[in-house]
């Protein structure tokens, strides 16, 4: 089984993964505080830039992540790596910064 390393930039936290797991669920055993809400890859929590690195999330199609973002962030519930990776998780694919940024100025227009 080839494993791959997991580093999250900024942090010094490092795992190995293997190419038929999670990240998100090798995190969780390792005792990584990697933020998750869904598991499934709906709700953008668990993602992560890919700063370095390749991954296989081919569910992503039908979830949360535009093809495009997918190519850049990785959701860690979903993803598992094909590569070496560097990943940021604190970095989150616009279509969250934006579905946020609707939702304050919506907020802003009821008051």
């Amino acid at each position: 089984m080839t494993e791959h390393t997991v580093e999250f930039v900024g942090t010094g936290e490092t795992i190995e993964v293997p190419e038929t797991r999670p990240i998100l669920q090798v995190c969780m055993e390792e005792g990584i505080a990697q933020e998750y809400s869904c598991r499934v890859g709906m709700c953008l929590a668990c993602s992560a830039e890919i700063i370095e690195g390749e991954v296989e999330q081919t569910v992503v199609e039908q979830r949360a992540l535009t093809e495009e973002e997918a190519e850049d962030y990785a959701l860690t519930c979903m993803a598992r790596p094909k590569s070496d990776l560097k990943l940021d998780r604190g970095s989150y694919p616009p279509s969250i910064e934006d579905a946020e940024a609707d939702a304050a100025d919506a907020a802003a227009d009821d008051d």
